[in-house]
């Protein structure tokens, strides 16, 4: 079970990052629930090995696309984030000192911060796209226009997965131009 869900979110991450045409140095925001991958009530049942194939399989498609992750911690970090400091520095992002646990920042951002490079945490920031497994609510780490992107994967495990990307804003009214390539 175990691979296949690290399969799934190598997949999933892979292709949201093609669909959403992410570039290098961007950041894709992952939010999830491993209670949830597991089938149980988010927050009931963190599970770490769960975490650590998800994670594993999400920073993989991130590492080959040169996109950084950003693992969005729980409700009870008030959904802080955790990501290689080279990204907080690109995007001004101040580091809070705080180091994830599983039942306090959740499993998938303690994997976060025990396989990335040098991970630091942060409270906010503007990812370009975003995957939510398990109804995690990374809406407010998205850039202000995020769109749904449909992929082809669902779920991971038991988890329903839901993928963003962000657009620029269209302005100008209905006398306005716009370019195709920036939609």
């Amino acid at each position: 079970m175990e691979k296949k869900i690290g399969a799934e979110a190598y997949q999933a991450a892979k292709e949201l990052i093609e669909k959403a045409n992410l570039k290098k140095g961007q950041i894709l925001v992952v939010g999830c629930s491993t209670s949830e991958v597991a089938g149980e009530k988010i927050g009931s049942a963190s599970r770490p090995e769960l975490a650590e194939m998800v994670f594993q399989g999400i920073y993989k498609a991130t590492k080959e696309a040169g996109v950084f992750l950003a693992a969005q911690c729980c409700e009870h970090l008030n959904r802080a984030l955790i990501l290689e400091e080279a990204a907080a520095e690109k995007y001004g992002y101040e580091a809070v000192n705080v180091v994830p646990q599983p039942k306090a920042g959740g499993s998938f951002a303690t994997m976060a911060y025990k396989f990335m490079e040098n991970p630091v945490a942060v409270e906010h920031i503007k990812a370009h796209a975003g995957m939510d497994i398990g109804d995690t609510l990374i809406g407010m780490h998205l850039r202000d226009v995020a769109v749904p992107e449909r992929i082809s994967v669902k779920t991971i495990g038991e988890a329903h997965l839901v993928c963003a990307r962000c657009r620029a804003k269209f302005i100008g009214g209905q006398r306005a131009q716009y370019d195709e390539t920036m939609m």
